[in-house]
């Protein structure tokens, strides 16, 4: 994994890589994640490996775990760990498709659900993600692009907010760029018990 971004643009313990797939990649996983069943249980549709995430408890229990991940989720998993972004094997992983004008409100990864690093693989179309300090003024923008890892660690898991505007536009590369289909990849570490009385998603 290379092409990172500079890390005075980043909330601290933050880090954005490009280019962590191939083109040829990316079109295989899309096509295994559309061979399979979206559940439609959100606004936007999303699909859960490993452990499913109940949204409305906001918990990760024992009955929710559905499996080890599948070999090509398992193969991601561990180039994340061994890069050193992650520093725990990840067992959980959340689908979300993205259609132009969605998006995902501000929060923080439920803190006693999932383990110290949080890492997202974008696919297919760019878009903005927002960082906010949680009780302080300072915000931050960063354009995912296709095929880029986002890992979230330290102050900018616990301590800052991420959301990604529900807009049908953003500027990307300084110019307006249309938003069109976008999949999110999260890799987490789950660590149950796991009952979260936070706001999280």
């Amino acid at each position: 994994m290379d092409h990172a971004l500079n890390a005075a643009a980043l909330p601290p313990g933050v880090t954005y890589v490009r280019d962590v797939l191939s083109s040829e990649e990316e079109q295989v996983i899309t096509d295994k994640l559309d061979a399979a069943t979206w559940s439609n249980v959100l606004k936007r549709r999303v699909q859960h490996f490993g452990y499913i995430y109940d949204y409305k408890a906001r918990t990760v229990s024992a009955e929710a775990y559905l499996g080890a991940l599948p070999a090509w989720l398992g193969d991601l998993a561990d180039r994340l760990l061994i890069s050193g972004h992650v520093s725990a094997l990840p067992d959980q992983v959340i689908a979300n498709e993205y259609l132009p004008g969605q998006g995902i409100s501000a929060h923080v990864d439920c803190v006693p659900c999932f383990g110290q690093s949080i890492a997202s693989i974008s696919l297919l179309s760019p878009c903005e993600m927002i960082f906010r300090e949680r009780g302080g003024s300072r915000s931050l923008a960063v354009t995912l692009h296709p095929r880029s890892c986002i890992v979230l660690t330290g102050a900018g898991r616990y301590d800052w907010t991420h959301e990604i505007p529900a807009r049908k536009s953003d500027i990307v590369d300084g110019a307006k760029a249309q938003r069109g289909r976008r999949i999110s990849l999260t890799f987490r570490k789950v660590t149950p018990p796991a009952v979260s009385t936070m706001a999280a998603l």
